[in-house]
């Protein structure tokens, strides 16, 4: 009985030790960093589609829970080159700061000022690429006092091992290295809410197919399914 004590009195303790901290979308704001047209052949740690797949999927996050949004860019009209046109279709009132020579967006002004305006302290964020652009701005949110979820799969670099270094470097100072749909399900935390499944099950079949499919496969066993022989036989 004695040990028992002890033992639920430690597991007590190393509860209170943590704290989860959960996504608000009324306290969060998205950031789009750098996601140009020029830099996209720099993210060569996934593969192409499956990264432009990603990009769509993080600049979408706004419109589906009615988050603001900031966006820039660096060094537009060289090399660089402009966001995607549906990222500022998407978007044609937010704030897009173009960097004329600022690596760090923290660096600009204007960019500091816009993210200060928006008066959240969460931010969701990712951009090309992940060791510089990601992880620079991310590292200067978290010392201004920010909580910064970075979403992995948005942010792109020229190898997996720069990636994973940079992703290392950024969970080191209490950034939140998060997948999409992890960021999804912690902005909607329950199925039931609004947005919850009626608006986000078409957007996760568009931008997350394996779960996607698992729905489309759902679909088809209530509407059309029947049991095959012996099937009912299966544990």
């Amino acid at each position: 009985m004695k040990l028992a004590s002890v033992s639920t009195l430690a597991l007590a303790g190393l509860a209170s030790a943590f704290t989860y901290e959960r996504l608000d979308k009324n306290n969060s704001l998205l950031l789009i960093v750098d996601m140009q047209d020029g830099l996209f052949s720099l993210a060569r740690d996934y593969d192409a589609i499956q990264y432009k797949n990603a990009m769509y999927a993080h600049a979408e996050l706004g419109q589906i829970f009615d988050l603001p949004v900031v966006m820039t860019t660096s060094a537009e009209t060289g090399p660089n080159g402009p966001l995607p046109n549906e990222f500022l279709e998407m978007y044609p009132n937010a704030t897009l700061v173009r960097r004329n020579g600022e690596v760090n967006a923290w660096d600009n002004p204007e960019f500091r000022d816009a993210v200060i305006a928006a008066n959240k302290t969460q931010i969701i964020m990712a951009g090309i690429v992940t060791d510089v652009c990601t992880t620079f701005l991310a590292l200067s949110l978290r010392e201004a006092g920010y909580s910064v979820w970075a979403n992995h799969e948005a942010s792109g670099t020229t190898s997996e091992y720069i990636r994973d270094m940079a992703n290392n470097r950024m969970r080191d100072a209490g950034v939140q290295v998060v997948s999409y749909f992890a960021i999804v399900c912690e902005l909607m935390r329950d199925w039931r809410n609004t947005p919850g499944s009626v608006e986000l099950l078409s957007v996760l079949d568009k931008y997350l197919p394996a779960y996607g499919f698992v729905m489309r496969g759902h679909r088809a066993a209530v509407e059309n399914g029947a049991l095959l022989p012996g099937e009912q036989n299966v544990p």
